[in-house]
């Protein structure tokens, strides 16, 4: 029989009187059964978090700095453990499964290290005009107060990372929202958490049911938002609470870009393997795996077959297996969505080179050439493992197709031309340009977020950390410069 995991109200852990189960998207099973905070609950933790506020950004930074570089020992002690959770409640391989657990690892230590160096202080001189003579600003940044971070179920530890370990190295207290398809990722920080020093109050994950979130959304005492999921539930959250801060990552379609100076057998071979690895790594469900391939015309009907071959070469099937490179989405609904999107594209006139198969909650690899423009498959983020590739004629044109989309996340150019790489950096209306690699890397200590419909904001520690603090300045009077 599976126990039921309690939930962290406040640093300590605390049951609510209902509970939910959490399934494997795999083969069904209960993975585990996670309590629900009541209402009376919910308001203790918010209650906590503003109380603690203000002794939370006094605390030392080495009191912060110990808590978070603790976590990140513990999460290294306890990978394979951690990994295994990841796969077993969202149905990602073991081999991205562990290559998160890795990524947590350092955004704790990055966030370690910024809360030692962060908020310093910065002196600037005003005598540079008459009436400045004898002053002088001292300007620090303070949190804004309470964050609230929602997390997604793709990352389901990684992505709870990005929105704990920041608010901690700033000194912002946070409730943290873990998705409800894989709460048990969330859930395990709040035990390391738990072994460290920070005050009570200072943090809580809360498994809290999305119909209930709009009134914690709404709360006066949570100033800061930090959203990463669909792009209709983030703006719906933001227009819902315009005097908040929002932090948003909304997802995008991912445009890898094939030029024509990208031409040997080694080069082609690499973005074929590249491109089928990552439009189908963690199931296709990231928001910066490849959606979009767009390929010179001198190079495309030689990649094509490459990217086909070498999706087809994905290994599929129980993400429990080391072997297995791409497992099941999410749950079968997400599937069937996929599914619809794909049969919509080929009834519209797309060729289907290979994939475009369900079973269950799994869906093939899958390629699509000849997509048409006003198919949803080629407006949305499709978030499965399909990818479609397009021919243009030359660098404008390739760059014109990769802008034209209401998402502006992140870019893959494949070019061995530095000129055109800065040309790129230039011309694409994306929030990162990766040059000879698709656009599905991401440092977690670089800023990271998007254009247009992406989002608003940055994730990545110390940028995260720059959105829930505020410049506050000091000005000293009869000083002798």
């Amino acid at each position: 029989m599976t126990s039921t995991h309690a939930f962290w109200l406040a640093g300590r852990q605390v049951s609510g009187e209902d509970s939910f189960d959490v399934t494997s998207p795999w083969d069904g099973r209960v993975v585990g059964t996670v309590s629900v905070p009541t209402d009376a609950q919910t308001e203790e933790a918010v209650a906590a978090a503003y109380a603690v506020r203000e002794d939370f950004a006094a605390t030392p930074a080495h009191v912060r700095a110990a808590a978070l570089d603790h976590v990140s020992r513990r999460l290294v002690e306890r990978t394979e453990e951690i990994a295994r959770l990841i796969s077993a409640e969202n149905g990602k391989p073991m081999k991205w499964a562990r290559g998160e657990v890795g990524r947590a690892v350092s955004v704790f230590r990055f966030a370690a290290e910024e809360a030692r160096r962060f908020n310093g202080g910065e002196a600037q001189r005003l005598d540079t005009d008459l009436g400045g003579q004898g002053r002088l600003a001292f300007t620090r940044r303070f949190p804004k107060g309470v964050v609230l971070g929602i997390a997604p179920f793709n990352f389901p530890l990684n992505l709870c990372a990005h929105k704990i370990a920041p608010a901690i190295a700033a000194g912002a207290p946070i409730i943290l929202k873990p998705a409800p398809a894989t709460p048990l990722s969330g859930l395990i920080i709040g035990e390391l958490l738990a072994e460290t020093e920070l005050p009570a109050g200072s943090w809580s994950i809360l498994p809290v049911p999305n119909d209930r979130m709009p009134a914690l959304v709404q709360d006066e005492r949570l100033p800061v938002i930090s959203f990463t999921g669909s792009e209709k539930v983030g703006y719906a959250i933001m227009d819902s609470v315009p005097r908040k801060h929002c932090t948003l990552e909304l997802g995008g379609n991912g445009a890898a870009i094939v030029l024509a100076d990208f031409a040997s057998d080694a080069d082609l071979d690499w973005a074929a393997t590249r491109i089928a690895t990552f439009s189908n790594y963690q199931g296709g469900q990231s928001c910066i795996s490849v959606q979009r391939v767009i390929a010179d015309a001198s190079v495309y009907d030689r990649l094509v077959p490459r990217i086909v071959a070498a999706v087809e070469a994905q290994v599929t099937g129980d993400p429990g297996d080391d072997a297995t490179d791409v497992g099941p989405l999410v749950s079968e609904d997400a599937a069937k969505r996929v599914e619809t999107w794909v049969e919509e594209a080929v009834a519209a006139g797309a060729s289907l080179l290979t994939g475009g198969k369900r079973d269950g909650a799994s869906y093939a690899p899958t390629v699509l050439t000849d997509v048409p423009a006003d198919v949803t498959l080629a407006c949305e983020e499709v978030f499965g493992p399909v990818l479609t590739v397009q021919k243009v004629d030359g660098e404008a044109a390739a760059f014109a197709a990769a802008n034209d989309s209401k998402y502006g996340l992140q870019a893959g150019v494949f070019t061995h031309d530095l000129q055109t790489a800065f040309r790129a950096h230039r011309a694409l209306e994306v929030g990162g340009v990766v040059i000879g690699d698709v656009p599905s890397y991401r440092a977690d200590q670089m800023p990271y977020g998007g254009a247009k419909q992406s989002g608003v904001g940055r994730e990545g520690v110390k940028f995260a950390m720059d959105d829930y603090t505020y410049e506050r300045v000091m000005v000293l009077t009869g000083i002798a410069l």
